[in-house]
């Protein structure tokens, strides 16, 4: 079935684990053509570029350090030798790494989060934005976090800091772009369960007392974000930019 996004050629980094793995599927389901970034998780990238490809669609898989001004713009490059233009964004990369409280906070591991999560987003959005102005229409879509609005829970002090930051990048960012025709939005998940990230930084019992305080009594999964990364990315014509949606149950909106 024919869909607006039918055809469009996507990019998404870390678009191979977690929530990056159900944006990647519901694009591939949607039509678009995806140029699937990983780090690490090589075999899942192959996995849904052969479905891709099996479903008549264009695809590639692109390794790459995102923190390397050089690898970033090469997943830019190699997205537009394999598909000539580029219609969307998705900069979904971002790591928590560690918990780490302020006394125990070293100048590396701040550096380090605030590369993995926010300077990659700025050098691969930098590299793509040439190549989306080309289009009369194209759509950026950041992920952000709760942790960005709330502060997170003990711990995430980097991290949540970093995403905070993606939130005003966000809103900078559509107002610098605008006028090239590119609409730029961010999605802030709240508890998305399943993933590897809360796999390994929380704990059963955190996520038990979370879920008690969301008004809807359950957690998120990775497509209640892929959707709505999907609608703000479709958009092409619409009036929507410089958002953050708040994916989170209800447990926090503004």
């Amino acid at each position: 079935m024919k869909t607006k996004l039918t055809n469009k050629n996507v990019l998404i980094t870390a678009g191979a684990q977690g929530i990056g793995e159900s944006i990647t599927q519901h694009f591939i389901d949607s039509g678009a053509n995806v140029a699937i970034h990983y780090f690490s998780s090589s075999d899942t990238a192959y996995k849904l570029m052969e479905y891709a490809i099996s479903k008549g669609q264009k695809a590639i898989v692109i390794k790459g350090d995102l923190t390397n001004e050089v690898d970033a713009n090469a997943i830019v490059n190699k997205t537009i030798e394999a598909f000539g233009s580029l219609d969307i964004l998705i900069n979904n990369a971002g790591s928590l790494v560690a918990r780490k409280m302020l006394t125990d906070m070293e100048t590396e591991f701040w550096n380090k989060v605030m590369d993995i999560n926010l300077t990659s987003m700025m050098f691969v959005t930098r590299a793509a934005t040439p190549y989306l102005a080309k289009n009369e229409n194209s759509s950026i879509v950041n992920l952000a976090s709760l942790a960005g609005r709330k502060g997170g829970h003990p711990g995430s002090l980097a991290y949540s800091t970093s995403k905070g930051a993606i939130l005003t990048l966000t809103r900078a960012l559509s107002a610098e772009l605008g006028g090239l025709g590119i609409r730029v939005n961010a999605v802030a998940p709240g508890l998305i369960l399943g993933t590897s990230f809360h796999n390994t930084h929380t704990t059963k019992e955190s996520a038990d007392a979370t879920t008690s305080s969301i008004p809807i009594q359950r957690a998120g999964n990775a497509a209640d974000v892929a959707r709505a990364v999907l609608y703000l990315a479709s958009e092409y014509d619409g009036f929507i930019t410089g958002a953050t949606l708040d994916i989170n149950g209800g447990v926090y909106n503004m």
